[in-house]
């Protein structure tokens, strides 16, 4: 049995048992678009580049992002607001400006800037929705991409146009495109949550999914050992 596919199941298991089911099966994750990749893209380069997305709790989305293949580096954390309110007491308010959102560092002879945005509104979160992500609601939960130059802003902006043409969602594309004013790490406990507490009902219906769609739209890109934050012993 694929390890991938245990907390999949033992989540249908536990939520019978605790008579769940049906409040599980309401908030799970979203299933994949398959979506044309990017016609424009940022070209191979040699440097490690960064590219910093949000699309609802950062779990879920760090935690594909530790999947993909070229990903160096992905970690939950704060953009759009200051420095002071990138606490997640604050940000959980709505009022903070801020997005739940995991700046990614990647090796773009690897994967490209492109690609990344693919797997983002493709699996990583539903980009239709205003405000919210499955069972989470708020302007915290918005769907956003905070390019880091010009280069990434247009690429981002030519592609959401691309898919909004596609016909490939049920409607537009609710995803924002906003100024990368600094990117904040969450507290440590945020960090690599999936794989800490993989047994969390909301982790099992929310985002094991996640992963579980990359592995199955993304074969070539997927890797089953994850990049972690803090790795383990």
């Amino acid at each position: 049995m694929s390890a991938s596919l245990l907390p999949r199941k033992l989540c249908v298991a536990l939520a019978a048992a605790c008579g769940l089911l049906a409040t599980a099966a309401a908030g799970a994750a979203e299933p994949a678009f398959v979506i044309p990749p990017p016609a424009l893209d940022q070209p191979a380069a040699a440097a490690p580049q960064k590219a910093v997305v949000a699309g609802g709790c950062f779990w879920g989305v760090q935690a594909v992002f530790q999947h993909v293949k070229g990903v160096t580096s992905a970690v939950s954390g704060y953009a759009g607001g200051q420095a002071g309110t990138a606490n997640y007491d604050t940000v959980s308010g709505g009022r903070s400006g801020h997005a739940e959102a995991v700046e990614i560092t990647y090796d773009p002879a690897q994967v490209s800037y492109g690609q990344l945005l693919q797997v983002y509104f493709s699996v990583a979160h539903d980009p239709t929705q205003l405000n919210r992500q499955g069972p989470d609601t708020g302007p915290q939960y918005r769907s956003a991409v905070f390019p880091s130059d010009d280069s990434q802003r247009k690429v981002a902006e030519a592609y959401i146009a691309q898919l909004n043409q596609a016909g490939v969602y049920p409607k537009a594309l609710a995803t924002t495109i906003e100024p990368l004013k600094a990117f904040y790490p969450a507290e440590d406990y945020h960090q690599d949550y999936l794989v800490r507490h993989p047994y969390s009902m909301y982790i099992m219906v929310n985002d094991v999914p996640k992963v579980e769609n990359l592995a199955k739209t993304f074969p070539a890109r997927y890797r089953d050992k994850p990049v972690l934050v803090k790795p383990t012993s």
